[in-house]
């Protein structure tokens, strides 16, 4: 749910308003409005915005190396030196000196990478000797390298040339000539030599190995010693920032001497706020934001849907006058990742994985935090999949030592009479559920937001919909006549009729009415249909994901044979172990993608969401 907002002005004298911005930073409840003409003046801070985002990519790369260097040094990890508390100027100093020091390895690995490219490309020369080389030019002897096509070479040239054969590769042929006289007319091209010889090569390439090596130790060790530093620097250079909006966002009155200031506090915490302002003696005044307010979004909501309010802020945070649709994404989202995984062993797997996670005994950096959303997506797929009747691959139904009592409970087979995958209808009554209580939130939202006289279009397919749906489905359960569902399904269209086509806008005229709900018509019709349709994904994820998983297991079993030895089961375990790995990945990938094209898609399109909400940020201190 979005958590009640108070709105808030300030007037402060100019002289005491730097001493009540860090009063209220102190805080730290208070989110600044911010003007029309603010995000023009956005130009001023700019730089210190690059700044931030300099700072923040050492940051990264600076965790990077550590973390590449603790990963294989999981006995004697770095440990991080704390933070010094430095000032601005002294964190941008060591700024620069971790980047200069970047520089300059970038530099010694270009050395390397020249030094590698120059061995390799004398590498078909073999071991050989400047020196000697110079000793037969001072001879008088004409040294000549070339290159051709191991096709063109011409034995002829070992006459005419007292050519030499020095190395046939990847088609090329290397030889030298000796000669008194310049040679002008071979068929080949010159090859140019190095200054150096291939020993000398070898021990370039080393040395520039060692001083690449030696200075990316020298970084790490930076790193190691300045990474908490860097980290505080971000946050000064932060707090200067917010600060900076501030001024941006406030008004000036009274030739500049009075600063007006807007900003909204969450409710429950004006306490905090307003006993500040008391003993500060600030005048200001506070009331209920309006319609017109851009209220920001703090959301609020038990443990287990505030797992999936990230998913939430990825489309994008309600408005204040929507409601917050994670209650409703989180069960959705998690029934939809199960049904779409299909597996009961998987969802085992994911399990004990968040749990690793969780617990820090896997550390992998794109699932810090994520430990405790995975575990329970893991539970909702081992719960979901067994129903389904599949685990790593195989029907649980053909197993003889599974009870017959659990068979009895998986959703598995025909439904009735009509030959189709009784899984496949599930996805699309889900599909139908979901829509359905998408418009009723839709219907209630906007009534709530606009009143219900400009929602009539709304409440009649609402009506349209679920109470042809409810009567249809009340007849073929025998509950009604036919006769009595005739009449209610003609009341209903006729109602519905009213509110869609007639009194859609009562503003309008009624032809442009007509003309709107035929159009609006035409687009329920087309939409709806490919809505119900794409939830048969859920159906066909789990599906593929079953079948590629027996598909593995077969061609395990083809391995292990009738007569299985020490290969054969090595073989065996190597394919169930890479093949199940794999489907796992790819499962949990398209089983993370699916359903939310079916939350951020058809669901928010049909419950009118629009996500266009600021998220909460307060203005607060981030420097201790």
């Amino acid at each position: 749910m979005i958590t009640k907002m108070t709105k808030y002005d300030f007037l402060v004298f100019h002289a005491q308003y730097d001493a009540f911005l860090e009063k209220l930073r102190n805080v730290g409840v208070l989110h600044v409005a911010t003007l029309e003409e603010g995000d023009a003046n956005l130009e001023l801070i700019r730089e210190k915005i690059a700044l931030q985002a300099r700072i923040d990519k050492q940051i990264e790369t600076a965790s990077a190396l550590i973390n590449a260097y603790n990963s294989v040094n999981d006995a004697s990890p770095l440990v991080l030196a704390p933070a010094a508390s430095l000032s601005i100027s002294d964190g941008l100093t060591l700024l620069e000196q971790f980047e200069k020091k970047q520089a300059e390895a970038e530099a010694l690995r270009q050395d390397v990478v020249t030094a590698e490219r120059e061995q390799q490309r004398m590498a078909p020369w073999g071991d050989y000797s400047a020196l000697q080389l110079a000793r037969l030019a001072d001879a008088g002897f004409k040294i000549g390298f070339y290159t051709c096509a191991s096709r063109i070479y011409n034995p002829e040239w070992e006459e005419m040339y007292n050519a030499f054969i020095i190395n046939n590769s990847t088609n090329t042929t290397y030889f030298v000539t000796v000669t008194k006289e310049p040679i002008t007319d071979i068929e080949a091209e010159r090859f140019e030599m190095s200054e150096s010889g291939s020993k000398e090569l070898e021990t370039a390439l080393n040395q520039a190995q060692a001083n690449y090596d030696a200075k990316k130790a020298e970084i790490r060790d930076f790193a190691v010693a300045n990474l908490e530093n860097l980290k505080h620097l971000t946050l000064q250079v932060s707090e200067v920032i917010d600060i900076d909006k501030v001024h941006i966002n406030t008004r000036r009155a009274a030739d500049d001497t009075v600063m007006i200031l807007e900003g909204y506090c969450p409710t429950d915490l004006i306490d905090n706020l307003e006993t500040m302002l008391k003993e500060e003696g600030v005048y200001y005044e506070s009331a209920e934001p309006t319609d017109e307010d851009n209220v920001p979004i703090k959301l609020r909501n038990n443990a287990f849907t505030r797992l999936f309010e990230p998913l939430t802020g990825m489309y994008g945070m309600p408005v204040y006058q929507e409601f917050d649709p994670t209650p409703v994404l989180a069960p959705f989202f998690l029934l939809f990742f199960a049904m779409c995984m299909g597996d009961g062993g998987y969802g085992v797997l994911l399990l004990l994985f968040g749990w690793a996670v969780k617990s820090g005994k896997v550390k992998i950096e794109m699932f810090d935090g994520l430990g405790s959303i995975i575990m329970v997506l893991g539970a909702a797929t081992t719960v979901i999949g067994l129903l389904l009747g599949t685990a790593f691959g195989v029907s649980l139904t053909t197993l003889d030592w599974v009870p017959q009592g659990c068979k009895d409970l998986m959703i598995t087979g025909k439904f009735g009479d009509t030959g189709f995958d009784i899984q496949m209808i599930l996805a699309l009554g889900i599909g139908v559920f979901h829509i359905c209580l998408a418009m009723i939130i839709k219907a209630v939202g906007y009534t709530k937001r606009y009143g219900f006289m400009q929602n009539l279009s709304n409440w009649g397919w609402l009506l349209l919909i679920l109470g042809g749906l409810i009567v249809v489905m009340l007849s073929m359960g025998k509950f009604l006549s036919v006769d009595v569902a005739k009449y209610a399904l003609i009341a209903i269209g006729a109602i519905s009729a009213l509110g869609i086509y007639i009194f859609n806008d009562p503003k309008r005229n009624p032809l442009i009415n007509i003309g709107a709900g035929l159009w609006d018509t035409y687009n329920m019709a087309t939409g709806l249909l490919g809505d119900i349709l794409s939830y048969i994904r859920l159906y066909a994820l789990g599906l593929a994901g079953g079948m590629l998983g027996s598909a593995f297991n077969d061609l395990g079993a083809m391995i292990l044979g009738t007569n299985p030895g020490i290969g054969s089961w090595a073989g065996f375990i190597v394919i169930l172990i890479l093949g199940h790995t794999l489907n796992l990945v790819m499962s949990a990938l398209g089983a993370f993608v699916h359903p939310l094209r079916l939350t951020f898609v058809e669901y928010f399109k049909n419950a009118g969401y629009e996500g266009k909400g600021e998220k909460y940020a307060p203005f607060a201190k981030k420097v201790n």
